[in-house]
């Protein structure tokens, strides 16, 4: 059966919150829905609970479950959602969060609109921290975007323009098909990673005000990596290699005008990365070495190639210059830079 839309979620250890998350999904008010659930081998009940829904929920026929063959991760989970999904459209999940009853409707009713090969909505953060909930409106601004290059241009126009999770957007699935795009395989910064090139192969996008998702950051949840009391170095090296590899694929796009745009945030979040090692380095073992830090912050580009750039020149050029300064020096600059 071919739908319109499908929900993916993947699931590891979900158990506490995988029934909410269900009832927000089966709540749509949008009857084609697939609901792929990628099963990423964890250890509680979370997959018992959905496939309780198929045998007693009226959407249940639509519930379709996936297995890894043994626990991949969440990135890996993501791109068997990209391969098993049946509809033409996709919207990731977590397995933790929720979406408003209209939230698949509405992005689908503006992706046939504008013919739109992807539609945000905006989400509610939810901290869920010692008993309380403090939540934050994250909105984006009402925009269409419908010539080339016009969406690339305006998300790497400033580096938190265009959120960097994975989740509560409606995209074309031939996006990632036809481009060959897949989620690097790891779990922490996997959505950024995708996020941070998924401009660059979208010519028509819309953004909404609409509050269509609601994200729950815990302490038990991925997101809180950043919180954990001991880090082991070879999960952030992961994600630093996942990094390099977007360094590297910015040179399929270096003739673009946004090319120095996405430039300066890569490698500001190159440096975003640094500023992070040093200050969790009482926890994360075995410690990073200075040279380390020094590759992190080395920029692809040459030094001809930085002065070539016809924008953001400067920028760029200072944190060419930070790549390749002693790295004492740049360590000490940015233990003083306030992000």
């Amino acid at each position: 059966m071919q739908y319109d839309v499908t929900i993916g979620i993947p699931v590891y250890n979900a158990e506490k919150y995988i029934r909410q998350t269900m009832d927000s999904v089966l709540a749509q008010m949008f009857p084609n829905i697939e609901f792929l659930i990628c099963d990423d081998c964890g250890t509680d009940f979370s997959i018992e609970i959905v496939e309780e829904y198929q045998r007693s929920h009226p959407r249940g026929e639509n519930i379709r479950i996936v297995r890894q063959p043994k626990n991949m991760g969440i990135g890996e989970a993501r791109n068997r959602i990209i391969d098993e999904a049946k509809g033409k459209y996709l919207y990731y999940m977590d397995a933790d969060d929720t979406i408003e009853p209209n939230t698949i409707e509405l992005l689908y009713s503006n992706a046939c609109r504008y013919e739109a090969e992807i539609v945000y909505g905006s989400h509610e953060r939810i901290e869920a921290f010692e008993g309380e909930q403090k939540s934050k409106f994250c909105c984006l601004p009402s925009m269409c975007f419908l010539k080339e290059d016009e969406f690339a241009m305006w998300a790497y126009q400033k580096y938190d323009n265009l959120p960097a999770m994975t989740w509560n957007f409606l995209i074309d699935v031939g996006v990632y098909r036809n481009n060959s795009l897949k989620y690097q395989p790891i779990n922490f910064w996997e959505d950024f990673v995708m996020t941070m090139d998924l401009p660059t192969y979208i010519t028509r996008a819309v953004l909404l005000p609409d509050i269509t998702y609601h994200y729950y950051c815990r302490y038990d949840s991925a997101s809180n990596f950043q919180k954990r009391d001991f880090i082991d170095k070879s999960e952030i090296l992961k994600t630093i290699n996942a990094m390099e590899r977007v360094k590297q694929n910015s040179f399929r796009i270096m003739q673009k005008p946004y090319f120095p745009m996405r430039m300066f945030k890569v490698m500001k979040t190159q440096f975003y990365i640094c500023q992070a090692i040093l200050q969790k380095d009482r926890v994360i073992s075995p410690p990073f070495l200075k040279s380390e830090i020094g590759y992190i912050l080395r920029s692809p580009l040459s030094f001809i190639e930085t002065l070539s750039l016809k924008n953001w020149r400067i920028k760029n050029g200072l944190i060419y210059l930070l790549g390749v300064m002693p790295t004492f020096l740049s360590i000490f600059i940015i233990k003083h830079m306030k992000r």
